[in-house]
């Protein structure tokens, strides 16, 4: 386990954006994937503007991400590929064909989960995972109670993100919506992770990520276990830590 704490929201994005353009550089192919949120746009942001001034070969690189708003249109501001696009792939030139997400709709959802896996599983799996930690411990979709064991499925999403989507997209409450997301399985296969939280608010769940016990009530404290899991904090997420 690595611990990684930076003076500044600044320097955290700017640390977090140079690890991702140094794997990509150590490896052409490299298959990165990444989280939407406040945590990671920033960062999106400066990779960009790093390609724009210094261009770098991402031409055989795979993008993807973790996780997907269900039962939206894909063009919605706020579902994961949109975002994704926006913030960075559209920048970087990546192609349809390098960027994989499942779909915000489907007939068989579970087979748009086995679909999006075996994708990435083709590809070699991942190089490197960047997640944003939820404020109860979630990783991706997988909530607290999410099984260590599983792999890529539709979960529910937290009441307030789902009050918030449904108001955006006007989503009727007789519709179902919820998050398909890589499982805590499938991260953990990850070669190498980063473990990304910033700001004051993500203090008390960093604590009980990395000094409490490893639990599914947790669902971040899995990452205590990874072999390769560099966890990146500012000092007031780290401010609670012991050491």
């Amino acid at each position: 386990m690595k611990i990684t704490i930076v003076k500044d929201e600044e320097a955290f994005d700017a640390l977090a954006a140079w690890r991702v353009i140094g794997e990509i550089l150590n490896n052409p192919k490299a298959v990165v994937g990444l989280s939407t949120g406040r945590t990671t746009k920033n960062l999106h942001e400066i990779i960009a503007g790093i390609y724009k001034q210094y261009p770098f070969d991402v031409s055989q690189v795979t993008i993807f991400g973790v996780d997907e708003v269900t039962n939206v249109p894909r063009e919605y501001a706020g579902a994961c590929y949109t975002m994704l696009k926006n913030e960075l792939v559209d920048a970087l030139g990546i192609t349809e064909k390098q960027f994989i997400m499942p779909p915000t709709t489907s007939d068989d959802f579970n087979a748009a989960c086995r679909t999006f896996q075996k994708a990435i599983e083709t590809r070699g799996g991942a190089d490197i995972q960047l997640l944003g930690l939820g404020e109860n411990g979630h990783l991706g979709f997988n909530q607290p109670g999410s099984p260590f064991e599983g792999e890529t499925w539709v979960t529910s999403m937290d009441e307030a993100l789902e009050a918030r989507i449904r108001k955006e997209t006007n989503t009727p409450s007789d519709k179902e919506l919820g998050g398909l997301t890589l499982g805590l399985k499938n991260i953990m296969q990850s070669r190498k992770i980063l473990l990304l939280a910033k700001g004051e608010r993500k203090a008390d769940i960093v604590k009980q990520m990395l000094e409490g016990p490893v639990t599914t009530d947790i669902p971040a404290s899995i990452l205590q276990l990874h072999p390769n899991c560099e966890f990146i904090f500012d000092e007031e997420a780290a401010g609670k830590l012991k050491q």
